[in-house]
């Protein structure tokens, strides 16, 4: 097996396992740079994939082959509701926002599997026909060597995270909408001053924060798990948390720590079959990527400046 070879097996499998990170660190992005902790990504992720599961079974015999992206649109829509919660809790109540996060966590583990054993009568929802599948990316498939590594055997899911990532890189530090955002992440009172409504700005941060989270849980679960569980996110949300405070809360930094993690997940799926990898016990493939992601925020955590108002409530007129 030659170099060209190994990587036309890693690069598409590692953009695979990135996509659902990438799109999850960018709603944390939101509500983060709007200086609301989301340690819920986890849970707002679990919500997307149970709805993206359910709502691909019903409807895939009306829908057809176009049914995996209703299904993305309903879990953006539905977690982003679900986020709501959260934004309620931790501004309009000023509640603890880890507390609130975690309880939203909680909540959608719970609520999920109470709702998959009452409507499939048991643990876990049945397979899925319309998945995300691969495929050749047409004319780009065709260029030499690059085309082979990353337009070959690959998803369309993984290169519209990429897309969406430089979108919200753009939204967040070139337009109005995102010097406010942030400015309400910084220094609410001086937004507020400036006629900033801060309220306002730091719902819109959460729900759309829910909304891609949403969706990330929606593309792992049509991509990779084809199902839904009680083990089917498994951390993911935290991974892509991991994965913004190691970009710096930068989009296109969350990006890349996505692609690394990513990249660490799908050794332990293709491990075995690369020539370099297939001596090693599987055990040490499998917690890589969990190994990395806490070797990542040993290294880089203290130099990672958060939004100066990350996890304050904001009280109008006091300082």
């Amino acid at each position: 097996m030659d170099f060209i070879q190994i990587l036309s097996i890693i690069v598409p499998s590692a953009l695979l396992f990135a996509a659902p990170l990438i799109f999850t660190a960018l709603g944390g992005a939101f509500s983060e740079r709007s200086g609301v902790v989301n340690i819920g990504l986890e849970g707002l992720m679990v919500i997307g994939a149970f709805t993206s599961i359910v709502f691909n079974l019903t409807f895939s015999d009306q829908l057809g082959g176009s049914v995996k992206w209703f299904a993305l649109l309903a879990a953006m829509i539905v977690a982003c509701i679900f986020a709501l919660l959260h934004a309620v809790a931790s501004i309009s109540f000023r509640a603890d926002q880890v507390v609130s996060g975690v309880a939203i966590n909680l909540l959608a583990v719970g609520l999920t599997l109470f709702l998959v054993k009452l409507i499939y009568g048991k643990g876990q929802t049945d397979m899925i026909q319309n998945a995300f599948r691969k495929v050749d990316i047409p004319v780009l498939s065709d260029i030499p060597v690059i085309g082979k590594i990353f337009f070959a055997n690959t998803y369309y899911t993984s290169f519209f995270a990429i897309i969406v990532a430089f979108i919200v890189w753009f939204i967040i530090f070139k337009t109005p909408f995102g010097l406010r955002l942030r400015s309400v992440g910084e220094h609410p009172m001086a937004a507020d001053t400036m006629g900033i409504n801060v309220t306002k700005m730091r719902y819109i941060g959460v729900m759309i924060s829910g909304a891609l989270a949403g969706i990330g849980g929606g593309v792992y679960a049509e991509s990779i798990s084809s199902d839904f569980g009680h083990a089917t996110i498994n951390g993911q949300g935290f991974m892509a948390l991991a994965a913004l405070i190691f970009g710096k809360w930068n989009p296109l930094g969350a990006m890349g720590a996505a692609l690394f993690f990513g990249f660490a997940q799908s050794l332990s799926i293709v491990g075995k079959s690369l020539p370099l990898l297939e001596n090693i016990p599987s055990v040490y493939l499998l917690i890589a990527p969990y190994v990395l992601t806490i070797l990542a925020l040993a290294g880089f955590i203290g130099r990672a400046d958060a939004p100066k108002a990350l996890g304050t409530p904001y009280v109008k007129g006091k300082r």
